[in-house]
């Protein structure tokens, strides 16, 4: 739910309870869970404008907007989601969610269990990226939305978006796969370990029962985060805004910050250190590595696409390391072989993997002109 003061778009948060056994692909089932969203805009009568947004790795349902005026910043992508913006909440009913799994009010680890009546914590089964857009179909149905407009996700919110037009083929009518892949490639699933191998190793870690001891593992989230953060990015980003500037001249000869790049990724350890739970962390990083949409198929992506009725629109980024435009357009070779619609875009940027995130006026232009032939669908 929205609402507008004179300069602030405030949102509410929404937790939705599902009272129901949840079947998991790893065997496991959930007696019961719930799902933190955030709505924008209005739904239809015909509930055919709908957008859901997928999130990424340390995303979560705050897509757009504030919660309070006193915010300092706004939603993940609010630069793309908003009235009159390329998702345009004047014309579209977007739902964000915190993914299954999440530490940001949907059932996860930091959740209790009603079967023991204790924290899950390190209990908590792995979820896979099958499992969570099973979870957002019954998201789907809770609002009585049949079919989305448009599924939306970039990174592992990119895999989710792939995923839907496989798992349910009559309920999307457009997929937005933006800096994704089909696959993770042995270097990302090799990044992903070391990151959970920082984690794990932190003595405060305890077999991932931590809170037990009123601890986290911090030195090891900080650390993973700060080493995810360089994938990220581009080399040329870093370059030019830090070169090898130092935080005061000369050389100290010790191990605290003296170029500004350290300074930098040791604040965004620390903030992410104290925004997000570590075996939340561990388990997206697993359902990153699992991810094989093909699998099922004999691990034939054309035999995967074949049933698929959406629409796609798939967006790469010149200096992305981490989801290599030839990821983007191995898949857009896939779609076009398997007879589907696919329109492809290769953004020149400087940032990297998380160009999905900025402002790039071409990306931004593009989106737009994809979602405004899908909003004139709706309205016909």
């Amino acid at each position: 739910m929205t609402t507008h003061t004179t300069d602030t778009w405030i949102v509410t948060p929404q937790k939705i309870p599902f009272e129901q056994p949840f079947a998991l692909q790893n065997g496991q089932t959930l007696p019961r869970f719930d799902l933190m969203i955030e709505t924008y805009g209005t739904l239809n009568p015909e509930k055919s404008n709908a957008v859901l947004i997928c999130h990424a790795l340390s995303g979560n349902h705050h897509v757009a907007g504030k919660h309070s005026p006193d915010d300092k910043y706004p939603g993940w992508w609010d630069n793309m989601v908003g009235p009159g913006k390329p998702i345009d909440t004047k014309r579209f009913f977007v739902v964000g969610l915190n993914n299954l799994g999440g530490c940001h009010g949907s059932t996860g680890p930091l959740s209790h269990n009603p079967e023991t009546g204790e924290e899950y914590g390190a209990d908590f089964p792995i979820v896979t990226v099958k499992d969570w857009v099973k979870s957002q179909t019954l998201l789907a149905d809770y609002f009585g939305i049949r079919q989305w407009a448009a599924v939306v996700g970039g990174s592992l919110g990119g895999m989710q978006a792939l995923q839907w037009t496989i798992d349910f083929p009559d309920r999307v009518r457009h997929a937005l796969v933006i800096a994704s892949a089909t696959r993770l490639s042995a270097q990302n699933i090799a990044f992903n370990d070391v990151a959970r191998q920082a984690i794990i190793t932190d003595p405060d870690f305890h077999d991932g029962h931590y809170r037990r001891y009123q601890t986290i593992p911090r030195r090891g989230l900080r650390i993973a985060r700060m080493m995810g953060h360089i994938t990220y990015l581009a080399e040329q980003g870093l370059s030019r805004k830090f070169g090898r500037s130092m935080q005061s001249e000369g050389y100290q000869y010790g191990y605290d910050v003296e170029f500004e790049v350290e300074s930098y990724l040791r604040y965004q350890g620390d903030k992410f250190a104290n925004r997000f739970d570590a075996n939340t962390y561990l388990r997206m990083t697993k359902a990153l590595d699992y991810f094989a949409p093909a699998a099922e198929f004999n691990n034939d992506l054309n035999a995967a696409l074949k049933t698929v009725q959406a629409k796609f629109f798939i967006a790469s980024f010149s200096t992305d390391w981490r989801f290599a435009p030839a990821r983007s357009r191995a898949l857009v070779k896939h779609l076009v072989r398997a007879g589907k619609h696919v329109q492809y875009i290769e953004v020149e940027s400087t940032h990297g993997h998380d160009a999905f995130l900025m402002t790039d006026e071409p990306y931004i232009r593009a989106v737009r002109a994809y979602m405004n032939n899908v909003a004139k669908e709706c309205s016909q």
